[in-house]
């Protein structure tokens, strides 16, 4: 079996990008949410509208995984939207970043996490931001080892329920992917 491919997504990606944006949150958080409040998020969060303005706009980019012609994960990151005080206009942000459960634990995840980051320093070190549900240990543990830090929290809404986010900072130069 080959190992999965990681690549740039295209707007030819868009609809397989919402179908598993839509398929990674609700394999994730689904069990959080009323019915209602779920789908309106992924109404909201995952259209095709929503996922094409996301590869079309310019300062962002989007990588997807496949593996046997299938898109098992994907990424999405650009400029920094996280209500945080020290968030600076030249800072990047991991605004996504998922891969399905069989796909978990195998280092895919670390690969697709190197692409995103030396993307997102390509014009050198600079503060990167992720926001991470409160509740998401493994999450938060992977981006520890990365080198990025608890700095502030927000009120993260999906429908009428709002979930703990926890804002994590990368600063530059500690730990980036150039030096």
């Amino acid at each position: 079996m080959q190992p999965p491919v990681i690549r740039r997504a295209q707007l030819s990606d868009a609809a397989a990008l919402s179908e598993l944006g839509a398929r990674t949150f609700t394999e994730t958080f689904a069990h959080l949410y009323p019915p209602q409040d779920l789908s309106a998020f992924l109404d909201q969060a995952y259209s095709l509208e929503r996922t094409c303005a996301d590869l079309a706009h310019p300062g962002k980019a989007q990588w997807i995984v496949e593996a046997g012609g299938q898109a098992v994960g994907y990424a999405l990151a650009g400029p920094c939207e996280l209500p945080h005080p020290d968030v600076a206009a030249a800072s990047g942000e991991l605004k996504r970043f998922y891969l399905l459960k069989p796909w978990q634990g195998g280092g895919v995840g670390g690969r697709l996490f190197d692409e995103v980051m030396a993307w997102l320093e390509q014009d050198g070190p600079r503060d990167l931001w992720i926001g991470v549900w409160s509740e998401n240990y493994g999450a938060r543990r992977f981006y520890a080892r990365h080198g990025f830090e608890k700095v502030g929290e927000y009120g993260f809404q999906v429908g009428n329920t709002v979930d703990r986010e926890f804002i994590l900072r990368r600063v530059a130069h500690a730990g980036s992917t150039k030096g």
